[in-house]
């Protein structure tokens, strides 16, 4: 039970009394050896979150619940909307299923430190591959399933994986794609050669596997099984790529000690969950929703996890929501715009044992929000989180007796404990600008970016005078700590909850011989949230259709179809300041 009736009461003692605070949030986690502290501070100006502790994360997410015996209880149910399968395990057959692949990993020789790849849509194959490698210290990174041969090529030599883990095929809509062609292409593409690769076979599209370098998951699976490595705290749980204001995919390092504590109290603080609690998120693996409350979140907690394969409709939410009881239903604005779009041809949902139901990933409007509540008649809110901390800035505290102040539901929040937001006024006075974050972050948040094989503090992120961490959001604040948002600081695109860089974007249009110069910028989509459109300059005699169809194929060939690049608008010229710099914001208002 949680020991503070009322918000200001607990973020009062994260602010002033954090050492007590988050030692006191550590005994939700078994330790192999307890942390005697909670925050240190690196030689490279970052911190480490209860330094020299140890534990094991997946020791925490399985092994634990059953030996205390909740092995029969329902760890996983997955369904997937392209192929209509469902499949339940328990947190025994979970036990038994991880520990066999992390021997199987052991035989492919990874160990300790080493990073391991995993190209997968949302699967328990795919949770089983995170848990195995978090079984033995390796770092595993998830990859978007529906990324191209080149982007997938990046990935690899950046992180310079030991094992690949695949599926024979994914599905767009109902359609299986083939997944050999981008592995080959990314394997011919990249500098780095990993060891192995691991295929998980669909009945829908079975893989030949090549010899000496393909594996099959579910033989390695019933490898002898090994037992989880104890690790420090501060060691790397998994890296998990995110686009920035650069145009080029950071690498955000999460720990093992802080981001398990950090979720067992969310859990419990915001969500309102206990063990034994039904939590469904419909985000991919692949994305920060999914790594954090897809897998890790619910299983620390001792809950059953609901993950979903491709967009799930709002008749395939309600049946799941009934049929296993959810208590909480984490979703994006851009699956609640689709359940919207459906609902109008069915009835309410009304799911008695449904508590409540959260949105991130992008800004959730508040007549989508009214009509949420309208349908499912039970609480909808909104909370802002980024891949790089990890889990909510700002939050409603449902675990708290205290109710949220009704002024507040349509908004994001208020501060979670440990995270200081201030303003960074572009114009001094003003009361709106970019939403800084006092150091040190909370536990859970990034404990570094990948690069060169070794993890740094993030500089880019910092301000100044390094004491703040940069949100690149930009809102207010109120005298009851409530956070206003206003909109994105940079140029990154949201699409359906998942982040791209419009220099990203704008990179592979360059390569045009048609073009000259271009601009990517975002504008609202109904179902989406938003989607790219280009503006491009060309040069003179160039046919400007089939220079479109041309741009939008090699957007797609690069990047994926999920990017949603549809509508490319040809200029005379582009808007940009006296120093040359485009002026994006002007695009949006021509």
């Amino acid at each position: 039970m949680l020991p503070w009736a009322t918000y200001e009461a607990m973020y009062d003692a994260a602010l002033n009394r954090p050492e007590q605070f988050w030692l006191a949030a550590a005994q939700r986690v078994t330790w192999k050896q307890p942390p005697v502290a909670a925050c240190r501070t690196r030689a490279d100006g970052w911190h480490d979150w209860f330094p020299d502790a140890t534990l094991n994360t997946c020791h925490n997410a399985v092994d634990r619940h059953v030996e205390n015996g909740r092995g029969g209880q329902a760890a996983l149910i997955w369904h997937s909307c392209a192929t209509r399968e469902r499949q339940v395990v328990t947190y025994r057959e979970l036990q038994g299923k991880v520990a066999g692949f992390a021997g199987g990993l052991r035989s492919l020789g990874v160990e300790k430190g080493d990073r391991v790849l995993i190209v997968m849509p949302t699967m328990i194959e795919t949770a089983i591959a995170m848990l195995a490698c978090a079984r033995i210290g390796a770092v595993h990174v998830v990859v978007f399933a529906g990324y191209a041969g080149p982007e997938l090529a990046r990935r690899i030599d950046d992180v310079a994986p030991k094992v690949i883990i695949t599926v024979s095929c994914s599905f767009q809509g109902q359609t299986a794609i083939p997944s050999a062609f981008a592995l080959n292409e990314a394997l011919d593409k990249a500098t780095h050669r990993p060891q192995a690769c691991v295929i998980v076979q669909r009945k829908a599209c079975p893989a030949s596997l090549l010899p000496v370098r393909d594996h099959d998951f579910h033989m390695l699976e019933q490898s002898a099984p090994a037992e989880p490595v104890i690790l420090r705290s501060e060691d790397p749980l998994y890296i998990l790529h995110t686009s920035g204001t650069t145009g080029h995919a950071k690498g955000i390092v999460r720990d093992n000690g802080g981001h398990a504590v950090a979720l067992a109290l969310s859990m419990d603080l915001i969500y309102g969950c206990k063990p034994g609690d039904t939590f469904f998120t419909t985000s991919d693996l692949g994305w920060v929703v999914g790594h954090s409350y897809g897998v890790y979140a619910p299983l620390i907690s001792g809950c059953t996890s609901i993950i979903v394969e491709g967009g799930a409709s709002a008749s395939a939410i309600h049946t799941l929501s009934h049929e296993h009881e959810v208590k909480c239903l984490f979703t994006t604005p851009t699956q609640m715009r689709l359940m919207r779009q459906e609902s109008r041809h069915l009835s309410g949902a009304i799911v008695p044992a449904l508590s409540r139901i959260f949105v991130a990933g992008e800004y959730a409007d508040p007549t989508l929000l009214d009509w949420a509540r309208a349908y499912f008649r039970k609480p909808v809110v909104n909370h802002w989180w980024q891949t790089e901390t990890g889990w909510s800035i700002t939050a409603h505290f449902f675990g708290l007796p205290e109710r949220e102040p009704v002024a507040l539901m349509n908004d994001i929040g208020r501060p979670a404990p440990g995270f200081r937001p201030a303003i960074m006024p572009s114009i001094p006075g003003e009361q709106c600008g970019e939403i800084v974050l006092s150091l040190p972050l909370p536990p859970g948040c990034l404990a570094g970016v990948w690069k060169d094989r070794a993890i740094h503090a993030p500089a880019a992120y910092l301000d100044e005078t390094r004491r703040h961490y940069r949100t690149f959001d930009e809102g207010m604040i109120e005298a009851n700590r409530a956070v206003h948002m206003l909109g994105r600081s940079d140029d990154v695109i949201k699409v359906a909850g998942r982040r791209i860089s419009g220099v990203q974007i704008e990179k592979i249009i360059a390569t045009h011989p048609a073009v000259h110069a271009c601009a990517v910028v975002a504008i609202p989509d109904e179902l989406r949230g938003q989607r790219p459109v280009a503006y491009v300059v060309t040069d003179p005699g160039m046919k400007y259709v089939q220079s479109a169809e041309e741009i939008v194929a090699q957007v797609n060939e690069i990047l994926g179809r999920w990017i949603g690049l549809k509508e490319v608008r040809f200029v005379r010229h582009l808007p940009t300041t006296v120093s040359g710099k485009i002026t994006r914001k002007r695009l949006l208002i021509s």
